[in-house]
């Protein structure tokens, strides 16, 4: 194993076996590598690397912390990863989104309490008649982070958020090329909160599925036909 990977696991054992808890510091470097058996490179290398998925917080004059460990901290990390993607990987990420949008939708539906579903309500009379496009995206946006947080599960709101971003391109795109997008969006949203306000998460999720998989079919016939990926005529996000 190469040391650095070493280094890794050594500290990621100390933190799983409770010895380093969310938020406590790590011991000074010099005394941490002679009581891991590391040398200071190979740890200060592990350091690094566990910094930038989120584990430690290296806090520049005061030392290096474990972070909260909370998913959305750990999960950050996928926004980092999903940055690189391909355009002709979006439909495998709108994929993804039919696959978890629905269940948060239908947990929604379950837990979500009755002031968060009027927030709900809120962001969907909030948007005017004649907004425009980037209006649309933006309140789109927020309608779905909040039904995701409305699952009361934190993992399943993190991988949500972390998957948006790539899908956004696509729903601008869609906005702008087919005629009455607009429309159906602010119907489904409005079905999707309907089931969601009255507690039928069977409901929820099949309006969630068939808003997703409207963007997903939509996008799979465009390159089908245009034969070239998305970003060749997508607009830029800005």
């Amino acid at each position: 194993m190469p040391v650095t990977d070493e280094a890794i696991e050594k500290i990621k054992a100390m933190i799983v076996s409770g010895e380093l808890r969310p938020g406590a510091k790590l011991p000074k470097e010099a005394d941490l590598a002679d009581r891991l058996g590391l040398s200071r490179n190979s740890l200060r290398e592990a350091v690094k690397a566990l910094s930038l998925i989120r584990v430690l917080d290296v806090r520049q004059g005061d030392g290096t912390y474990v972070t909260s460990l909370e998913p959305e901290v750990l999960l950050d990390a996928l926004g980092f990863v999903v940055d690189f993607h391909q355009d002709d990987t979006v439909l495998e990420f709108l994929e993804v989104r039919r696959i978890l949008e629905p269940a948060a939708a239908a947990m929604a539906a379950r837990v979500m309490s009755e002031e968060d579903i009027a927030a709900l309500g809120d962001v969907l009379e909030s948007l005017a008649e004649d907004a425009s496009l980037e209006e649309l995206i933006a309140n789109d946006l927020e309608f779905h982070r909040r039904i995701a947080a409305g699952s009361a599960n934190t993992v399943l709101c993190s991988l949500i958020d972390g998957l948006s971003g790539p899908t956004m391109r696509a729903r601008i795109w869609r906005g702008l090329t087919e005629e009455g997008a607009v429309a159906g969006t602010r119907l489904q949203h409005r079905a999707i909160f309907d089931a969601i306000a009255g507690r039928r998460p069977e409901l929820a999720h099949a309006w969630a599925t068939v808003h997703v998989a409207g963007v997903e079919q939509w996008l799979r016939d465009t390159l089908g036909e245009a034969g070239s990926s998305l970003g060749e005529a997508a607009p830029p996000l800005g």
